[in-house]
């Protein structure tokens, strides 16, 4: 563990450290605010935040204003980057396969299988990092944006009890049925349709033993809505098995950050009671 970033913000402080993952066998890299409560050694809830393609753990950390959003609320706040780096890492030419792009799955396929397994190190190498490093509880929250959307809510429908709530912003619902997630499945974890399934959060609502809301933001003017996002997929899905969605279709917002910071507020707002009460 080194830290390699420290900024004074809204109190707290915005870190970011490296450290050696046993999960992916690569250096990893997480942005973490610390509030001023776990500055002072309380104990604080953790929210946990995926990106989406090409970020790293800088993107959501610099742009979406959530330091301010943290400090009100008192949580700690975990950004990891969104796949295993370096040069002996497997990766593609393409923005949406490799490097940037790891889709929070645990790969199975070459050349892929030995670095890229994003699930293990979201789900259960770092919470147990921060927990055992910093003054963080074991009340955790996850949240995500695109991929990281996705991320978010296979990750919390695949551990059951283990998050307080999740929310997501424009989320790739339906991997197996667009053509990101299609893309990347295949070459993750083959072609073998079957498999897939234990990583789209339509086919994981089905079958879904605890009944956690989802939170969802999606904006109307968003480029990839239609042919990538999906999100009346995901709802069909939850209708269908009586698994509580509230989907809110913002007139007029993007896929940009500008999007996430103006409805960013609203999703604390919704994590914080779940982790503080």
């Amino acid at each position: 563990m080194e830290r390699v970033e420290s900024h004074a913000s809204f109190g707290g402080r915005q870190e970011v450290w490296r450290h050696a993952s046993t999960s992916t066998g690569t250096e990893m890299r997480f942005g973490i605010y610390l509030p001023a409560q776990a500055l002072a050694g309380e104990k604080c809830p953790v929210l946990y935040w995926l990106s989406g393609l090409t970020c790293t753990e800088q993107n959501f950390i610099t742009k979406a204003g959530a330091q301010e959003h943290a400090a009100r609320h008192g949580l700690i706040v975990v950004a990891p980057d969104t796949s295993p780096r370096g040069e002996a890492v497997a990766n593609d030419p393409a923005y949406d396969l490799g490097q940037g792009a790891g889709f929070y799955v645990n790969a199975t396929q070459a050349p892929w299988a030995p670095h890229f397994r994003m699930q293990d190190y979201v789900a259960q190498e770092l919470p147990a990092l921060v927990e055992q490093h910093f003054p963080a509880s074991a009340a955790r929250s996850i949240s995500g944006h695109s991929m990281g959307g996705h991320g978010a809510l296979v990750t919390a429908l695949r551990h059951p009890g283990r998050y307080r709530s999740v929310s997501a912003f424009s989320p790739i619902v339906a991997p197996s049925q667009v053509p990101w997630g299609q893309k990347a499945l295949t070459a993750y974890l083959g072609a073998d349709r079957a498999s897939w399934a234990a990583w789209d959060a339509v086919e994981l609502v089905k079958g879904a033993s605890e009944r956690l809301p989802l939170l969802i933001d999606q904006g109307d003017a968003d480029e990839f809505l239609a042919g990538q996002l999906q999100p009346h997929l995901l709802q069909a899905a939850c209708h269908a098995a009586g698994h509580p969605l509230t989907l809110r279709l913002q007139p007029g917002y993007d896929h940009s950050y500008y999007f996430i910071a103006s409805f960013l507020g609203e999703h604390f707002a919704h994590h914080a009671q779940a982790l503080r009460g």
